[in-house]
Formats: C-alpha cells, structure tokens, sequence
C-alpha cells in the first residue's frame, strides 16, 4: 500500500546552485533536517571547534551564521562549553547513527 502523503523534500532543495543556503527554514522540520545536514557535513565527530572555526565553517553557507550556530547548539546538535570557548558534534539522544537526512 502506498502512502498518500508527499515525500520529503530533500535538504539539498534549500540551496542555491552555488552551495548556499536560499533561507533558514521557518518549518520546525524542514530546519530540523537542515540542521542534521549541516552538523553532518561541516563538522567531524570527536573534535573540538573553537567558535572562530563554527562561525567560518558556517558563512560559507548563510550570512547569518550566528542564527545557525544557535540552532545547532539549541537543537543538539553542536555542545557548547558553558565558557563558549568550544563547540562539539554530538549524537542527539533521539535519533540513531544510522539515521540520514533526506538529501538529493
């Protein structure tokens, strides 16, 4: 049986063709996935960023990237030290390793 819902747009939609983001997403899920993409492809698991590093890491794909970085903290997906000198990828406690994002 096939389901009547629409499938997800894959994250990669947001861009441009230049690899910038077009916009944050104000949708909850659509920002979600965005977020899991981002954490997925510009920081590597097990290393420690300091904020100069996560701010450049993230310009490269939208001007705000000081929103970006607060979604990323606020989301779980970045930890940050409570002296905000270091930032970390993390596992989020509700999703699994396995688990990927939609993206094209």
């Amino acid at each position: 049986m096939t389901s009547t819902a629409s499938p997800a747009r894959p994250v990669a939609d947001l861009f441009a063709a230049d690899g910038r983001l077009k916009a944050v997403p104000r949708r909850p899920a659509r920002r979600e996935a965005l977020l899991a993409h981002l954490a997925e492809t510009l920081f590597e698991t097990g290393r420690d960023y300091r904020e100069p590093e996560v701010n450049e890491a993230l310009v490269g794909v939208h001007a705000d990237y000081p929103a970006l970085r607060r979604y990323l903290v606020e989301g779980g997906f970045l930890a940050r030290t409570k002296d905000g000198s270091a930032y970390r990828r993390q596992q989020r406690p509700d999703s699994s390793p396995d688990t990927v994002p939609a993206v094209a």
